[in-house]
């Protein structure tokens, strides 16, 4: 009977010498690549780098790849490239091309009028970060900062103005105002913000006063309706009857000096006759009597000269023939 070969392994225990120096060889590694990738950082475009080095501020790094010492700073990525939106008076819930609206908060739209009206006003703020430092250092929460400063300033607005003014014929001149005094108020924190816009939405009556609110307008856009028409007709008449007065006394004027040259040639035409007549009265006098039967005698269709030494004119006038 045959016997297979049987091969036997020792396994020797590793030393204790051994096990602790592959263990400080993987703490090793270990610790290396976590400061090996903690000691860069990456920036994106839209961001900057804010390096605090054991919670203090250290510098600010723009876009890109950076170093850093490892564990003892650490980075904050402020986004001074995009543009924040808060809305007050309502809520998106879903943008897009259509966007949904929702979420209607009266509590911050619904304001008290300088006319002692009620208007339910709704508005957006857009803002950047001017300054990162300022915005991390010196603003705990910039939410709440800008919706508290933000209601601050739109309700003094609308306070200051009637409701058709808010509703209106102020609406612009609310926003650029909203826009210097929400800045002065977060430069005077120290915010580091920058307000870009503030525009007013809806801005409508609470919806009780609605249908009444409403026939008012109407009301309003009939009457304004009837004005411009009233001034179109003023456009119209005024103008053609102011051309035909000033005509009509342009052509008085012309009468007028046109009578005034003629009666000053007659008048000189008569006096110089009458200093001629006052020189010889004899000649003078027959010779107008000349002149005026030139004038008279071609106008008369039958002449009769009659002599001096005649009788009678019946028989020359022919009476009593047919």
């Amino acid at each position: 009977m045959e016997h297979d070969d049987v091969r036997y392994i020792r396994i020797t225990p590793p030393q204790p010498g051994e096990v602790l120096r592959y263990a400080w060889i993987g703490v090793t590694a270990v610790i290396v690549v976590v400061l090996g990738y903690s000691s860069y950082y990456a920036i994106p475009t839209d961001s900057k780098g804010v390096v605090q080095r054991f919670g203090r501020f250290s510098r600010i790094t723009d876009s890109g790849l950076h170093l850093k010492w490892p564990l003892i700073e650490t980075v904050s990525k402020p986004q001074v490239e995009r543009i924040f939106k808060a809305e007050f008076g309502y809520r998106t819930l879903q943008a897009g091309v259509q966007s949904t609206y929702g979420g209607k908060n009266t509590e911050e739209s619904l304001m008290l009028c300088g006319d002692l009206s009620v208007a339910d006003v709704q508005w957006i703020v857009q803002y950047q970060i001017g300054d990162p430092k300022l915005y991390l250092f010196n603003v705990r929460d910039p939410d709440k900062l800008i919706r508290d400063v933000s209601e601050s300033v739109m309700r003094s607005l609308v306070g200051d103005s009637s409701v058709d003014e808010v509703l209106g014929l102020r609406k612009s001149e609310i926003d650029s105002e909203a826009v210097l005094k929400m800045q002065g108020i977060l430069d005077k924190y120290e915010s580091g913000i920058r307000i870009t816009l503030v525009k007013l939405q809806d801005v409508n009556p609470p919806d009780k006063v609605k249908p009444a609110f409403n026939e008012v307008n109407a009301s309003q856009q009939d009457k304004e309706r009837l004005v411009n028409q009233a001034l179109e007709e003023y456009n119209k008449v005024i103008p053609r009857a102011r051309g035909e007065a000033l005509q009509k006394i342009k052509q008085a004027e012309a009468y007028a000096v046109d009578r005034i040259n003629t009666a000053q040639g007659d008048a000189s035409r008569f006096n110089q006759i009458y200093a001629e007549y006052k020189q010889n009265e004899d000649v003078t006098r027959r010779r107008m009597y000349l002149e005026s039967l030139g004038k008279v005698l071609p106008k008369i269709e039958k002449k009769y000269i009659v002599d001096e030494s005649v009788k009678g004119l019946l028989p020359l006038m022919q009476i009593g023939e047919e």
